[in-house]
């Protein structure tokens, strides 16, 4: 069905939200005249450069999604009959900047720069991406997919992932095609395939991964169709490379309500393939070893954490990756470690620790990068520390010592040790979460007193390398690191001693290790 999107409110279609509904067409039909009745001059210039030479150009995919949700898209996807050739032809008259990169998959990229409005006044950069009509398909052998091109909108609608991504408005007369009646999903919040989902998930088994991270981004729900073919085909998603189910999962986990999506991909089995250790979290628990559900406990530190994430001029801005997966992986190693104890206990001794390897394992294979391996296996391995801190009004509380090294131990990644060790509070006991919060209050002034005091973030001995060489009358060599460490390990315990109280001590540790 096509129409004009801008001429009127409503829809000719029939309200398939019901009374139960969670939203009506023609509310979402208005939020999108205002968002598109606002594309740039400039998008409009394309359409009619590419109707000049006798090819269709329409708005596709998220950026048509999000403006009936009244969101506009600083990037903006276009889909077109004409051929890749031509396409780089027309933009390269049209922009100031283009690129080719996925010429092979039929799409060329433009940037047309700022131009100042009336009165000086400027304007931001249009940026484009124009794929030619087409449909991807999986070979069953083959982790890549194969590329069909086609010269049919509709076609084209008939290969996206989802009826609410698969609705395209025409440039430039802005006429609205929306074929799989994905206004009507998007109304009722629900993920549905344009064709049968069997065929679309074989087609790219990523399209699974797409539902939950769909789940968490907008708050939509799989069919019921779409999530029993999901749960019969979780294992297809095999086929995908790990770079291709990272960037989804990044995705899900950065969104506004990541526990969404992440139940979906536990419920449908998809996690079993692409993120193993979190269902195995699901531990059994009978009548004779109580303990806390882990699965539901991770999801609840998860959105505690997100919950304690700062605004863009706090220490932990938001949405904060390295946090999340922290959050999310910081138990995984209880199902390694959990022992029944003698009157019915459970234990989980280091836990911790096996839990550092086990996420450092599962990153690696999902292709992150080195840094945030190492920043979230490091928070996995310090999540437990704080619990031996003690009773700030008790004798159990840390030395000063025990503090600096804590700190030292976090090193940049303190501020967010402190909100996963708070997200881990999940216990009903009121008395019990109230202890533990005041008792991680008295450690944060404790480490801010200390920083004030000794600049405790670049905490070192108070002789570098050079004096110690220099006062022991030895060359560079291990004796120099052994002797270095000694005086950091002083420094940690005393504070700053200043430089002839350190050469003193020094000089007795080197006699009486002679």
């Amino acid at each position: 069905m096509s129409e004009d999107l801008l001429s009127t409110g409503r829809t000719d279609r029939p309200d398939r939200t019901g009374p139960g509904g969670r939203g009506r067409p023609g509310d979402l039909r208005r939020n999108a005249a205002q968002v598109l009745a606002a594309l740039p001059a400039e998008a409009l210039a394309l359409g009619e450069a590419f109707a000049a030479a006798g090819h269709e150009l329409a708005l596709v995919g998220g950026p048509v999604r999000d403006a009936f949700l009244g969101r506009a898209s600083h990037d903006l996807d276009f889909a077109t009959s004409a051929p890749p050739e031509v396409t780089a032809r027309l933009l390269v008259a049209w922009g100031d900047a283009h690129w080719d990169i996925g010429r092979k998959f039929g799409t060329i990229g433009a940037r047309r720069f700022a131009r100042a409005g009336q009165g000086g006044s400027s304007r931001a950069d249009v940026v484009v991406e124009v794929t030619t009509y087409r449909s991807d398909r999986y070979d069953p052998q083959s982790r890549k997919p194969v590329v069909e091109f086609g010269d049919r909108l509709e076609g084209d609608l008939a290969r996206r992932d989802f009826t609410v991504n698969a609705m395209a408005v025409r440039v430039p007369s802005l006429e609205f095609c929306d074929p799989f009646d994905g206004l009507a999903d998007l109304a009722a919040k629900t993920l549905r395939t344009p064709v049968a989902p069997e065929r679309s998930f074989d087609d790219d088994p990523l399209r699974m991964m797409r539902g939950a991270r769909f789940a968490a981004q907008l708050g939509l729900d799989l069919d019921a169709a779409a999530r029993a073919a999901t749960t019969a085909m979780a294992e297809r998603i095999a086929i995908v490379s790990a770079e291709r189910v990272r960037d989804e999962l990044v995705k899900l986990l950065l969104a506004p309500a990541p526990r969404a999506g992440l139940e979906v991909l536990v419920g449908t089995g998809l996690a079993d393939h692409v993120l193993p250790e979190l269902p195995a979290l699901r531990l059994e628990v009978d009548e004779h070893h109580h303990h806390k559900d882990v699965y539901e406990h991770t999801l609840t530190v998860l959105d505690q954490a997100v919950a304690l994430e700062t605004g863009p001029d706090g220490p932990v801005p938001g949405p904060d990756l390295v946090l999340r997966l922290a959050a999310l992986l910081h138990d995984i190693g209880k199902p390694r470690t959990r022992r029944y104890e003698p009157g019915g206990g459970v234990s989980f001794h280091h836990h911790e620790v096996v839990g550092a390897k086990l996420a450092r394992r599962r990153l690696e294979a999902l292709r992150f990068d080195r840094q945030t391996v190492t920043e979230v296996s490091r928070l996995v391995e310090l999540h437990l520390r704080f619990h031996g801190y003690g009773d700030p009004s008790g004798q159990a509380a840390w030395t000063d010592s025990a503090v600096r090294r804590y700190v030292t131990d976090a090193g940049d990644e303190l501020e967010r040790l402190h909100r996963l060790t708070r997200s881990d509070c999940t216990t009903r006991n009121r008395r019990k979460a109230a202890r533990l919060w005041a008792s991680y209050d008295d450690l944060e002034r404790r480490i801010a007193a200390l920083r004030a005091q000794e600049e405790l973030d670049a905490i070192r001995p108070d002789l570098d390398g050079r004096a110690i060489m220099t006062v022991l009358g030895i060359g560079p060599g291990p004796l120099v690191g052994e002797a270095y460490r000694f005086l950091l390990d002083l420094r940690m315990e005393r504070g700053p001693l200043g430089e002839a109280a350190a050469t003193q001590a020094l000089q007795a540790w080197w006699a009486a290790r002679s």
